[in-house]
């Protein structure tokens, strides 16, 4: 143990991650206005793509949303648990298919009209800020091609004497 605890200095990703978590909360906000009780931001993106592709596997689905399997198996068990999505079965035993229940699929119109509606914010959100949010994303993207997050952390690292 060190003299000092890290963890008590500012975290420098809470305040990101407090605005993900209020603009996530906002847009719950418009479907419980709507009515629409139990759905999570997090569900619009594959109740879509199950719309518009069909019964996929959780693998398929984690692919064609670029998302890791573990993150949408997680969404597909809060999302089945909400009765969007029913998972039956696939071709082996090892994997399940999942699809739209009746309620999932009467959603998407709306979810489409919201997700739509959020691009069209995000773009106003960038017009207005002296550094998009969108641009900075690509720009620390960029960085990060060019000198991994790992590598930077090692260049930092100096660990204790053992």
């Amino acid at each position: 143990m060190t003299s000092s605890d890290p963890t008590a200095l500012p975290d420098p990703w809470r305040p990101l991650h407090n605005l993900l978590a209020a603009m996530d909360a906002e847009i719950e906000q418009v479907y419980v206005a709507r009515g629409i009780e139990g759905v999570r931001p997090r569900f619009a993106y594959p109740l879509i793509r199950l719309a518009h592709t069909g019964p996929l596997t959780i693998r398929e689905l984690a692919k064609s949303l670029d998302r890791s399997h573990s993150a949408i198996s997680q969404t597909i068990t809060a999302m089945r648990k909400e009765g969007l999505v029913t998972s039956e079965p696939g071709p082996d035993a090892r994997t399940r298919r999942i699809d739209l229940t009746e309620r999932g699929r009467s959603l998407v119109p709306f979810l489409e009209a919201e997700w739509r509606a959020t691009h069209a914010t995000v773009a106003e959100l960038d017009a207005e800020i002296p550094h998009p949010l969108t641009t900075v994303v690509e720009e620390l993207r960029r960085a990060l091609e060019r000198r991994s997050m790992r590598q930077r952390i090692l260049d930092h690292l100096i660990e204790p004497p053992r």
